[in-house]
């Protein structure tokens, strides 16, 4: 219980006890005061109380998720369930996943095309934490370039030996979260660091 509530519980107790134990009929005013004081405490802590949650959600550490690496993560079929999956693991875990896709994703899951905004709201995420590329054009240096921009770590399998010469960083193991599926596709494996990398602040606001 919050001591504003507390506090109103108490206060209200001792109005209560003003008006029906003798004696203490004096003492009303007072109490009536100090349960309006108490109210009053539980009013604004409840209308901060918001406000607090949102700051926290906005400097929970960002993450780049690597959407078409993780689709295949389950039997090495492409399955959104998968990466909902993981994209729940993250968040239960304190992270704050933006969604990188190749631009045949859509064709991948669902027979078609689907743009950041479609991705989106099947998994759960606004739309401006999910992103396709353009066609013809690698998820992979976009996917980078944001990590690189948001110093956060990438969630993918996918080692980027092509692109270390220009991306030095694909070889601390450290700038990556790896993981699987157990054999039956139940069980998810999310190899995360022991401490959270609290010092990536922000959000991964991925779409153009």
């Amino acid at each position: 219980m919050s001591t504003p509530l507390s506090l109103t519980v108490t206060c209200l107790a001792g109005l209560f006890a003003t008006m029906i134990l003798p004696g203490l009929q004096d003492y009303a005013l007072i109490a009536a005061s100090a349960l309006s004081a108490a109210l009053w405490l539980l009013v604004t802590d409840f209308r901060r109380r918001p406000a607090r949650n949102r700051r926290e959600h906005r400097t929970r550490p960002p993450v780049v998720v690597d959407g078409s690496n993780v689709l295949h993560w389950r039997d090495g079929t492409p399955q959104l369930d998968s990466l909902k999956t993981v994209l729940r693991e993250l968040e239960l875990s304190g992270y704050q996943p933006g969604v990188v896709f190749d631009a045949n994703a859509g064709y991948q899951i669902a027979g078609r095309y689907l743009h950041d905004g479609a991705l989106g709201r099947k998994l759960g995420l606004p739309k401006d934490r999910v992103m396709v590329v353009d066609k013809g054009m690698p998820a992979d240096p976009v996917i980078l370039r944001a990590a690189r921009d948001m110093n956060a770590i990438i969630v993918t399998n996918d080692r980027y030996r092509d692109w270390a010469a220009d991306w030095p960083e694909v070889r601390q193991p450290e700038r990556f979260i790896r993981g699987r599926f157990s054999e039956d596709g139940k069980a998810l494996h999310l190899h995360l660091p022991e401490q959270r990398p609290n010092q990536m602040q922000g959000q991964p606001q991925l779409a153009g």
